[in-house]
């Protein structure tokens, strides 16, 4: 195996580059790159090329001559039909690398009407969802009999009952922590007896009704997009479609009424589980006894905060099956839509979770408070 080796002759003022040896990746002078930082040199002064006594050549020898001549070929030069074949592949596949394109100054405003006319869509798509499902929920009135029990019942069973497991340990988690870590502040003043309207507030008002929109989100929002995208892949829903039957009234509508049905109960649940673990974790902590705290609570904390969780369960409810119905529907025939989709689903539904709960916060500021 001999090494790679260029002989440089000089003949009436023509200057000959002689190449031998074996020109493989193995067998070059190392490192590659100086190596061809050097033919190009050679190749400065427009030299003829002898290629013939190369006893091998592979991909790697044709292409760092290719480089060095400029990925041109030279003016004069001598090789071997194989060797011609090859360097012509490798001239075949071999692209100048591309220029980076000069900066848009308008690039930033131009991405943003973008989002904003995405935005507007997406919002135009929800909002026509809507009056189609509110003319459903009319037609369906005027002739009950063809109501959707089964498939409500089935959706009010996996997005509620299924969930009572995984939010009553949520919430109640969720109390212990913030009755410890209020506990550690309000020993601090003297204030132990006002962990109850701590604790009342925060997870009934608050606390409650979000850690179930963002549970439920990722739970059955999810699941409901999925569900809608795989029969938008196996084409079910044209199916449907062409058996005269309304997709928005068996697929869609039951969904929505489900959750606007069960987030509110959720909401009950996880501030009861909240509650519970707040009053366990004060017990522990501060020695507050269970009937001084039960006692407390009706006194600190008003009705109105119940009403303010329950109606934002059920906004957040009808919002998060909107939601993952309409990025459902918008499922194309592949998994990558489909997952994309299901991701962007789950995000927005919590994103516009925490902004309707800064609209309720801003609208209900004067409610509720003892």
């Amino acid at each position: 195996m001999a090494a790679a080796t260029i002989d440089v002759v000089e003949r009436t003022g023509v200057r000959r580059l002689m190449l031998a040896g074996d020109w493989r990746l193995a067998t070059m002078p190392q490192p590659i790159a100086d190596f061809e930082l050097h033919l190009r040199q050679l190749a400065a002064g427009n030299p003829d090329w002898e290629l013939r006594s190369i006893a091998r050549l592979d991909s790697a020898g044709a292409t760092v001559l290719w480089r060095a001549w400029g990925r041109q070929w030279p003016a004069a030069l001598a090789l071997s039909a194989e060797h011609r074949a090859l360097l012509e592949r490798v001239a075949s596949i071999s692209h100048e690398p591309e220029t980076p394109a000069a900066r848009d100054p308008l690039a930033s405003i131009a991405a943003l009407g973008r989002l904003s006319l995405a935005a507007l869509r997406h919002l135009s798509e929800i909002v026509a969802l809507i009056g189609q499902l509110l003319l459903d929920l009319v037609y369906l009135c005027l002739h009950p009999r063809e109501m959707p029990w089964r498939e409500f019942s089935a959706n009010l069973y996996k997005s509620g009952a299924m969930a009572l497991p995984v939010i009553a340990l949520i919430g109640f988690l969720i109390g212990i922590v913030l009755s410890y870590l209020s506990a550690l502040q309000l020993k601090t003043f003297g204030a132990d007896v006002f962990i109850v309207n701590l604790l009342g507030i925060s997870i009934v008002r608050e606390l409650g009704p979000m850690l179930v929109a963002v549970l439920v989100a990722g739970r059955s929002g999810s699941a409901m997009t999925a569900q809608i995208g795989v029969m938008r892949v196996t084409e079910e829903i044209d199916a449907l479609a062409t058996m005269g039957v309304s997709r928005s009234q068996r697929l869609l509508l039951p969904k929505v009424l489900a959750l606007a049905v069960a987030m509110p109960l959720l909401v009950i649940w996880c501030s009861a589980a909240g509650i519970i673990g707040g009053m366990i974790a004060a017990k522990l902590q501060m020695g507050l006894s269970y009937a001084f705290f039960i006692d407390t609570l009706p006194r600190v904390v008003p009705v109105a905060n119940v009403w303010i969780g329950l109606c934002k369960g059920l906004v957040f409810g009808v919002l998060i099956a909107l939601i993952a119905c309409h990025f459902g529907l918008r499922v194309k025939p592949n998994t990558e839509s489909l997952s994309a989709l299901t991701t962007s689903s789950v995000v927005c539904s919590i994103t516009v979770a925490i902004l309707v709960d800064a609209v309720f916060a801003v609208a209900t500021r004067g409610l509720g408070l003892p």
